[in-house]
Parts: structure tokens; sequence; C-alpha cells
């Protein structure tokens, strides 16, 4: 049987009501998509998408991007989330847009 852990602990690893839920995206802009098309893109995709509904982004690509989402506090993304971040993605003319499960970012 496991040992129960101290709030502390649970903190630092994450845990029970401190574990954070996210999950990945991909993406692909058409091949002949210019770098200053791409930069105010994802520059927008943030400002529109990810900082409206508390979210946090960290990725890079240039053609094909990919990345991982998660709030920007202790917390878990949503089904709602992910419907969010793919719709706008499909909505903007993006191609191939993946988002993983829901998983945790910090053990899986």
């Amino acid at each position: 049987m496991a040992q129960p852990r101290s709030r502390r602990l649970r903190k630092k690893l994450h845990l029970d009501e401190f574990q954070e839920i996210g999950f990945t995206v991909n993406w692909n802009f058409t091949q002949d998509t210019d770098i200053d098309t791409i930069d105010a893109f994802v520059n927008r995709f943030i400002k529109e998408v990810i900082e409206p509904n508390g979210l946090g982004f960290g990725g890079s690509g240039y053609i094909d991007w990919e990345g991982i989402v998660c709030l920007q506090k202790i917390g878990s993304c949503t089904e709602e989330h992910r419907k969010i971040v793919a719709d706008w993605l499909t909505q903007n003319g993006m191609e191939n847009v993946e988002t993983s499960e829901l998983y945790d970012i910090w053990w899986e």
C-alpha cells in the first residue's frame, strides 16, 4: 500500500490536487507559406485562442508545427479546450490539425 504524501510533496511531484492535464497539438502550413505569415499567424493564435482561455502553449516549427497546451495555472485542460484549439486552427486554414488525448503532462 502506498504511503500517504504530505501536501508539500504532492505539490512538488504534481500529484492529486496539483496534477496538470494537457494535450499536444500538431498542424501544418501550406508549403509556400512565408516566415512573416507564419509569425503573424502564431501570434494571432496565442492572442485569440491561448491567452483568452487561460492556456499556455509551448511549441515550435516552420511549416510543420507541434506543441503542448496546458493551463497557465495548476489544473486540467478539458475536452472543450481541445475542441477550441482544433476548431480555430482548422477554421483558419491549417492542414492536418491533430490533438492528442488529454494526459498528465508531468508523468506520461
